[in-house]
């Protein structure tokens, strides 16, 4: 049973997301502002300003293994964080419009008890459920499995694959079963059927980048997250991702593109270049610098002064420590302390200084009116359809956008006014869910 068709959405339109993310140091803990990561409140409090403001979707990021440093957990992330199914469906209670995404893994979950408690989402917040579908890259998070082990690059993504045409069977036939299954996924069949909430099936986000990654993306999601926030590689990724999505029988309507993206703002444009200095330097404590060294020179730079000189010292590792995650795994050690040290002399950087560099996330800053001029820019290009916010304070991050950006957009006509359904499906103005295709291939 498909769903009705959506409404749909007036041309030239920019939506918002908002990423509440997991491990980082992106979000600023120190801040007397900063909320707690477990307590239900910070979460509802960031909901519930993300649909005041109209945003489509909450997206909890959620991985599978505490990051480590060295070793021990890493005290400067978050050390655990409530399941984010659970949280999305507490959040299903008390919010009325505003999709709930949740990061899911295909490498370490079972397609029909996936599937299930997904739709399950889906049919109680009626028809608001997303999943954004991830693959895991190493061992050490394999580790953390009964299976163990990890997938090569093009296995992940076939497993994948199957993993969501599957889901998709599943969803289709009312989570009931049997459904048909490659040969390398476990057959199974419901012991119960669920039927499809008032949008279809759950929207599928994924966010990979590589040629496989954007394949994947062509034929199976709904909506793509992406790295690529700077107009002009905006457009050249949408155009990329565009010319696929004929191999697989789609049109342009079928996938909807969010970028990942900071918001500092203010009143004017040199309010926010002030506050974007401040943002910068509480995202980077001294302890934070020395820390994101560490995983390259594999010991401990307490001695080293955060505001002096890169460590004149090599590593005592060949490798980069990937434990807090993929940026630095499989990285030659003294080769990258080399190119760094080059670099910071180069430069005149400190540590902290070149770390700031370094970590720098995709930003746009500047006065409320000057970034709306920005983002109708962005809207006529058709390059994207909105943004995926990853604010620098929680619970409070998304008021500067919220109080202050969104009437700028709405006077300029490139923001709705009102949500255009009840639906995920609809507030995105994607088309009705089609069946799933009969082959696996």
């Amino acid at each position: 049973m498909s769903a009705p068709s959506s409404p749909t959405p007036p041309a030239r339109t920019i939506q918002f997301g908002v990423f509440f993310q997991g491990v980082n140091f992106g979000t600023i803990w120190s801040d007397e502002r900063s909320g707690s990561q477990h307590d239900f409140a910070s979460f509802r409090q960031i909901a519930q300003t993300a649909e005041r403001g109209l945003f489509p979707a909450f997206f909890l990021g959620e991985g599978l293994r505490l990051r480590e440093h060295r070793g021990r957990v890493h005290e400067l992330d978050v050390a655990g964080r409530p399941d984010a199914q659970t949280q999305l469906a507490a959040l299903a209670a008390v919010t009325e419009r505003i999709g709930l995404v949740a990061t899911q893994n295909a490498t370490y979950n079972d397609p029909h008890d996936l599937a299930r408690r997904l739709a399950s989402l889906d049919l109680l917040s009626e028809g608001r459920a997303g999943w954004n579908v991830v693959t895991t890259d190493n061992a050490w998070t394999g580790a953390n499995f009964r299976r163990g082990g990890w997938l090569d690059h093009a296995d992940r993504y076939r497993r994948a694959a199957e993993f969501v045409t599957a889901a998709k069977r599943l969803w289709a036939a009312g989570v009931g079963g049997p459904v048909e299954t490659p040969d390398d996924l476990i057959p199974f069949s419901s012991v119960g059927t669920l039927p499809p909430s008032p949008q279809g099936r759950p929207v599928v986000f994924q966010a990979g980048d590589s040629d496989t990654g954007r394949d994947f993306a062509a034929r199976h999601a709904d909506v793509i997250f992406s790295a690529h926030g700077r107009l002009d590689a905006a457009i050249a990724f949408a155009a990329d991702l565009r010319r696929r999505l004929p191999t697989y029988g789609r049109g342009e309507d079928e996938l909807k593109f969010f970028p990942g993206q900071e918001f500092i703002l203010a009143e004017t444009d040199a309010e926010a270049q002030e506050k974007a200095e401040w943002v910068r330097h509480a995202q980077v404590s001294p302890q934070t610098a020395l820390k994101f060294l560490e995983q390259v020179w594999g010991r401990d730079l307490s001695e080293y002064d955060p505001d002096g000189p890169l460590p004149d010292v090599d590593p005592v590792q060949e490798e980069a420590d990937g434990t807090r995650g993929a940026l630095f795994q499989g990285k030659p050690a003294k080769e990258t302390a080399d190119a760094w040290r080059a670099q910071a002399a180069e430069e005149g950087l400190s540590i902290r200084e070149f770390v700031i560099a370094q970590s720098s996330r995709r930003s746009i800053v500047g006065g409320y009116a000057s970034v709306a001029d920005l983002l109708v820019r962005y809207a006529e290009s058709g390059a994207v359809d909105g943004f995926n916010v990853s604010p620098y304070l929680v619970p409070s991050g998304l008021d500067d956008i919220v109080d202050g950006l969104v009437p700028e957009l709405q006077e300029r006509g490139v923001y709705a006014t009102e949500y255009a359904g009840t639906t995920l499906r609809e507030n995105l103005g994607l088309p009705a869910v089609r069946e799933p295709s009969a082959s696996f291939a």
